[in-house]
């Protein structure tokens, strides 16, 4: 079988898409691989089979901030943004993973485009989604106080209360630096809310966190 029969979306394609895109061979990338940097054109546009790739944007001064994530089923906006208005990338992606993808070239997309109404449906679908989600990033930074951004994150994200993390992933993550959630944790910790180990979270007092993660924006 080929891939395109093992992807949800595209396997629904229409047969001469199916086809042009079986022309294409996936890729494997090892985990920490640099798939695109700042100022690089772009290339194509991503269908990611396996694994995840993490997109951060870099601040002047070194900070950065995680953007999204791209999975299986989900589309990069920037490889979207840089094909359709012909602008280079401004962000960093990096797999977090062992990842397998496939990369649909500039002129394979467009053609697509052009011909297949299936395409262009699951390519503008999966646009306003990864659009929905930068909108719910702004408004998490813009109006979230850093306390009940890190709250979220850890509720959100440990298993059997337990998240394996390091404290500069989370503030990437949320958008802070990592001082700053050193020193919200060291005073959570005093709390007895969470207890800290190297890389690892775990979680003492949920209703306390809780009510951490509703914290107002100051």
């Amino acid at each position: 079988m080929t891939w395109t029969q093992y992807t949800q979306d595209i396997a629904t394609l229409d047969a001469p898409a199916r086809a042009l895109l079986d022309t294409l061979a996936p890729v494997e990338v090892p985990a920490g691989a640099v798939l695109f940097c700042p100022g690089e054109a772009v290339k194509g546009y991503v269908v990611m089979l396996s694994g995840q790739v993490d997109v951060e944007l870099v601040g002047p001064n070194g900070r950065d901030i995680l953007l999204y994530r791209v999975a299986p089923g989900q589309s990069c906006i920037q490889s979207t943004l840089g094909l359709l208005g012909g602008d280079d990338y401004t962000a960093e992606a990096t797999a977090d993973g062992p990842a397998k993808l496939v990369l649909i070239p500039r002129d394979v997309f467009f053609a697509l485009l052009d011909a297949s109404a299936g395409f262009r449906r699951l390519v503008f679908a999966a646009f306003a989604e990864r659009m929905q989600t930068m909108m719910q990033l702004i408004e998490n930074v813009s109006f979230m106080s850093v306390e009940s951004r890190l709250a979220t994150l850890i509720l959100e994200r440990a298993t059997q209360d337990s998240l394996h993390m390091t404290q500069a992933d989370m503030a990437t993550a949320i958008g802070s630096a990592r001082e700053v959630v050193s020193r919200r944790l060291d005073r959570w910790a005093k709390a007895g809310i969470v207890t800290l180990e190297r890389g690892e979270v775990t979680i003492t007092d949920r209703t306390g966190l809780e009510r951490l993660q509703k914290s107002p924006a100051v």
